[in-house]
């Protein structure tokens, strides 16, 4: 595959997460790094589960 194609394919994927409310990964981690270096880096799971039950278990939702 060749990297204009990769890099929109990238681009499409980050978009589709970000319109679900999911945050990129390795944004993420990048940030977490750069500016937390004593905070441990989550595995993908525990980073999609805190962002799920952030969005959907926040108190206040609009459930009837």
């Amino acid at each position: 595959m060749n990297a204009t194609l990769q890099a929109v394919r990238k681009w499409a994927a980050q978009t589709a997460r970000l319109c679900c409310g999911v945050p990129d990964y390795d944004v993420y981690v990048k940030h977490l790094r750069e500016h937390h270096p004593a905070r441990e880096v989550p595995s993908y799971g525990e980073f999609f589960r805190e962002r799920q039950e952030a969005r959907y278990k926040g108190g206040g939702g609009r459930c009837c």
